[in-house]
């Protein structure tokens, strides 16, 4: 099981067209995959996502002269030293020795894991509202429509990149171009401050159909999440840039949030991952993860999902959804999950149970040219 090869897979994809969300444009959508192989052959396939000539760097110069005649199943040591280098990197590493071990073993990651409690996940369609048009509201409306007509019953939508005026009219128009049964989630970037974000229940309380709002303020004003969840008849979400579980505890202590949304990718490995969900859950609050950036890293987190014991006794309410990138990204089907009316089966082949797209791989390897 020693580690002999490391292959790095930077990706790059020009979008033809920028969206963007409370923080900004995006001009185009990276990926970046490393390939660990043992002396046996068995492969493990990890994701990080960064500027691509950080990673690239970083694990040609250090990361992969660290990991070579290294055992695989010292992923916790491992994963350890290189996130105190980078810890983005790490949670990649993560991720490869994990499916190693789970393919020497013959198991599923969630065989690996104890078992799955779900064979199916829900999964909500993540959009990003804003453009360039001058119709962009009108435009974000009929985005959100094309999914509710493929099948989806929960989106999320942004908010908090225009003033609270121009957005509202925006969400009011969506509300009332969708079904009463898709539930819709409001998604601001920790744009506001409490009275800011306290005037949605305006339009919160006319309607029915919500899923939550996630980061009206920045996660770091735990105190003011504390004042602001009473005000609002929706549940307050969060946290997709926390690391540690130690992040977590003040918002869950203090009930400041409904449900927490760690991101795969940004904590120091798929471990430490599953401590930050499995806290919440011994909190007693729900988990809905923060993937957009990622299609190995949602593919971590629906196994992941399955592993959760029911957060609720509601026929219906078994498990929280996982987000899905319906925008224009390629790398959304890099690692293939079909899907169906919103719902993803989780996989059972060995390790992740899935293989990379090689034609999306081949055709948009990253040049080393500049993008930004």
């Amino acid at each position: 099981m020693q580690i002999a090869r490391v292959e790095t897979f930077p990706l790059l994809y020009r979008l033809r067209t920028p969206y963007g969300d409370a923080n900004g444009y995006k001009k185009y959508r990276s990926c970046f995959l490393i390939r660990v192989i043992t002396q046996s052959g068995i492969e493990g396939w990890g994701e990080a996502v960064d500027w691509l000539p950080t990673l690239e760097k970083g694990f040609s110069e250090r990361i992969i002269p660290y990991l070579l005649g290294k055992r695989a199943t010292d992923r916790l040591s491992l994963v350890s030293t290189i996130s105190k280098w980078h810890q983005r990197s790490a949670a990649a590493v993560s991720m490869a020795l994990t499916e190693i071990v789970a393919k020497k073993a013959g198991l599923s990651l969630c065989e690996l894991w104890g078992g799955a409690f779900h064979e199916e996940i829900p999964i909500y369609a993540s959009f990003q509202s804003y453009t360039d048009r001058e119709d962009w509201p009108l435009h974000s409306v009929r985005l959100v429509e094309a999914q509710v007509l493929a099948g989806f019953r929960q989106v999320k939508v942004k908010v908090g990149g225009r003033c609270w005026q121009e957005d509202r009219k925006h969400i009011e128009r969506l509300m009332a171009s969708i079904p009463d049964n898709v539930q819709v989630a409001l998604d601001a970037n920790q744009s506001y401050d409490l009275a800011e974000s306290r005037k949605w229940e305006q339009v919160f309380s006319r309607y029915g159909n919500w899923l939550w709002m996630e980061e009206p303020m920045p996660m770091s004003r735990a105190d003011e999440y504390e004042k602001l969840r009473p005000l609002l008849s929706v549940p307050l979400a969060g946290g997709e840039n926390l690391i540690k579980p130690e992040q977590f505890i003040p918002l869950l202590k203090k009930g400041a949030v409904d449900l927490i949304q760690p991101d795969p990718m940004h904590a120091e490995g798929i471990d430490r991952y599953r401590a930050n969900i499995d806290l919440a859950r011994s909190f007693g609050h729900r988990v809905s993860p923060h993937v957009y950036d990622g299609s190995l890293a949602r593919l971590y987190a629906i196994c992941a999902q399955a592993c959760l014991p029911a957060w609720s006794k509601m026929k219906g309410e078994a498990v929280e959804p996982v987000e899905w990138d319906v925008m224009e990204n390629p790398f959304t089907y890099l690692f293939p999950l079909d899907h169906q009316k919103g719902r993803v089966r989780v996989p059972t082949g060995a390790g992740i149970g899935v293989e990379p797209d090689w034609n999306i791989i081949r055709t948009l390897r990253w040049d080393g040219s500049a993008y930004v």
